[in-house]
């Protein structure tokens, strides 16, 4: 354990280094994003608000092919730091605040900053979690919004399936679909993201031990928002936050359930799997 000790403390020199990138929001990428959602809005415009977590979409990986590694992720080191000894990593959670909307055809800029580094033991074993900061503007630098996205790495000897522990009523806004295999696909292609527990069942059964394709833990928060604009579309959204607690696995029934903002704007948001488990919890917070 020493040795683990003395290479997560080295990881700490990986705080505060940061990246910059520039990517412009096309009207074909929030149609696409839109249809994967299953949405019948309307052709996007130039100069339309973008839905939320739209930024997803863009600022995408660009490694080449060679410097993928065996789970589909491009190969530790860079900007991460190099978790070598925990081969295994997944989003848990993130925590958003939005300054002004993203419209179609923004030229914008995101500024990510590696914030904290820390080590943990839990239920599975050893984890690492990552918390990095990004800073989204114009490219003029007007503030848009700004995420903190935590990553957990683990090792590959034990599976972190953690059967949900809480069994949540149905919320006064509910809706209920099947991730499949293609919606699956359809939005590992939207954000370039080459992870192989999201469309190759052999991979993720085999190697991984899961029992099926994992649904990206950042696809089950969008739809939370999504159901959002289904109930309150006129809202303005001023912050989320979300916490994955459970995976969830395609071909399974998801819930997606929301409460009615309270005086303060608060929305209680969750999903659930086919039998009631919470798998995630989400906040949104309107005017």
């Amino acid at each position: 354990m020493l040795g683990d000790v003395t290479e997560a403390q080295d990881y700490a020199a990986w705080i505060g280094r940061s990246e910059t990138r520039d990517d412009l929001l096309t009207q074909s990428i929030v149609d696409r994003f839109n249809a994967t959602l299953d949405r019948d809005d309307p052709a996007a415009a130039l100069g339309d608000a973008a839905p939320p977590l739209i930024h997803w979409l863009l600022f995408l990986p660009h490694e080449r092919q060679s410097g993928l590694g065996p789970d589909g992720h491009a190969a530790r080191g860079g900007f991460l730091p190099p978790v070598h000894h925990l081969p295994r990593r997944m989003w848990a959670g993130g925590r958003f605040r939005f300054a002004a909307p993203i419209r179609v055809g923004m030229a914008l800029r995101r500024t990510s900053t590696i914030a904290d580094v820390k080590a943990r033991t839990g239920a599975t074993g050893e984890l690492v979690f990552v918390t990095v900061r990004h800073d989204l503007t114009e490219a003029d630098g007007a503030p848009l919004l700004t995420e903190e996205h935590d990553i957990v790495y683990r090792s590959a000897a034990t599976v972190a399936v953690k059967p949900p522990s809480e069994f949540p009523p149905q919320g006064v806004w509910h809706r209920s679909l099947v991730p499949d295999a293609t919606l699956l696909f359809r939005y590992s292609a939207l954000t370039f993201n080459g992870h192989r527990i999201h469309y190759d069942r052999s991979y993720v059964t085999r190697e991984e031990g899961y029992p099926g394709l994992i649904v990206h833990g950042p696809l089950v928060a969008t739809l939370l928002l999504d159901l959002v604009r289904r109930n309150r579309s006129e809202a303005t959204l001023r912050s989320f936050a979300f916490r994955a607690l459970s995976p969830m696995f395609d071909g399974s029934l998801l819930n997606l359930n929301g409460m009615p903002p309270d005086a303060e704007g608060r929305i209680a948001l969750w999903a659930t799997n086919a039998e009631g488990g919470l798998t995630m919890r989400a906040e949104a917070v309107v005017a």
